[in-house]
């Protein structure tokens, strides 16, 4: 028996949703459960063909946990030493390559010294920073200050001159930042992608109540919908996510992708409503099932994107 559990912290409806729906296809030789994790013995299997992640990017212990499960064999959604290299800044890199579009970009170092150093340790970087140089590159003002890495819109800043700028950035602490090119949108997309071909084009208002986000409706040509969804599946098979979602923002005709770091995305019924509840639930069971079926005891299970298989030869 194939056994596919669901690692997962304080939601209360997908991961029993999809317990569910896995177990009611019947699938001859498949079950799922929620996952037990037990002693972590190093090497040794889990016994988990497949397990779908939703908390070890807030749980470093589930982190190693499921590394340890993947070198042993296991079928892990997403790859958890993918996501733990992972970063906004390089997914930006790796859109432009490509050919996704991006907002620019510019890298700033923390404000802060991390823990243990000091300017003596950064001896190799450029002090002071020649801030009309970014501006002039970013296309001028308003900009948006965020993490490079990170999500759930926390330490996000749009700024509208360079009082509030450097008013911003010293609030940021030890935190690495981006500053990037805002983008004034006409309409906005937030899309699922599930195996990196099934896709699931969302209407989306950022600018809404949280509640409300999934409530707009964009009036936008069928092309438009067929480019983002193109768009998605390049993303997600260039950077190898299993579970993703992506976020188009779309000014003057051209989508911008502007957040597709979410390997593990709010799929809450009460969130995302319904009808993408319903989609989410059915079609990562039936992808679920499928790597199931694929996994190979004991070998490498877990999936790579192009970029990451060209860099090494395979």
């Amino acid at each position: 028996m194939k056994k596919i559990g669901i690692l997962f912290g304080q939601e209360r409806s997908f991961p029993p949703a999809l317990v569910d729906r896995i177990n009611a296809k019947g699938v001859e030789g498949v079950t799922a459960e929620f996952v037990k994790v037990e002693e972590v013995m190093q090497n040794r299997s889990c016994n988990y063909a497949v397990i779908v992640d939703r908390i070890s990017q807030d749980v470093p212990f589930y982190r190693a946990f499921l590394k340890n499960a993947a070198a042993t064999g296991t079928a892990v959604i997403n790859n958890p030493f993918w996501w733990s290299a992972d970063e906004k800044f390089f997914n930006n890199v790796l859109a432009e390559q490509v050919d996704v579009p991006v907002p620019k970009t510019v890298l700033l170092p923390s404000k802060d010294h991390p823990d243990d150093t000091t300017s003596d340790s950064f001896s190799n970087l450029k002090f002071p920073l020649d801030w009309n140089a970014i501006l002039e590159y970013l296309g001028g003002f308003p900009l948006f200050m965020k993490p490079f890495a990170g999500g759930g819109w926390k330490n996000v800043y749009k700024v509208h001159n360079f009082d509030e700028l450097f008013n911003a950035y010293h609030e940021t602490g030890q935190l690495v930042m981006m500053l990037q090119q805002a983008i004034e949108f006409d309409s906005y997309f937030r899309c699922y992608c599930i195996g990196g071909k099934h896709v699931r084009v969302m209407h989306y208002e950022p600018r809404n109540p949280h509640h409300l986000r999934y409530a707009a409706n964009h009036n936008v040509s069928d092309e438009m919908i067929k480019q983002v969804e193109e768009m998605v599946i390049r993303l997600n098979q260039a950077l190898g996510y299993d579970l993703n979602t992506v976020e188009f923002a779309i000014m003057d005709g051209v989508p911008y992708a502007i957040d597709f770091c979410n390997p593990a995305p709010d799929a809450d019924l009460h969130s995302v409503g319904k009808d993408n509840f319903e989609w989410v639930v059915e079609t990562m069971a039936n992808y679920a099932i499928e790597r199931a079926l694929a996994q190979r005891p004991g070998q490498n299970n877990l999936t790579w994107g192009t970029f990451m298989r060209q860099s090494i030869g395979v």
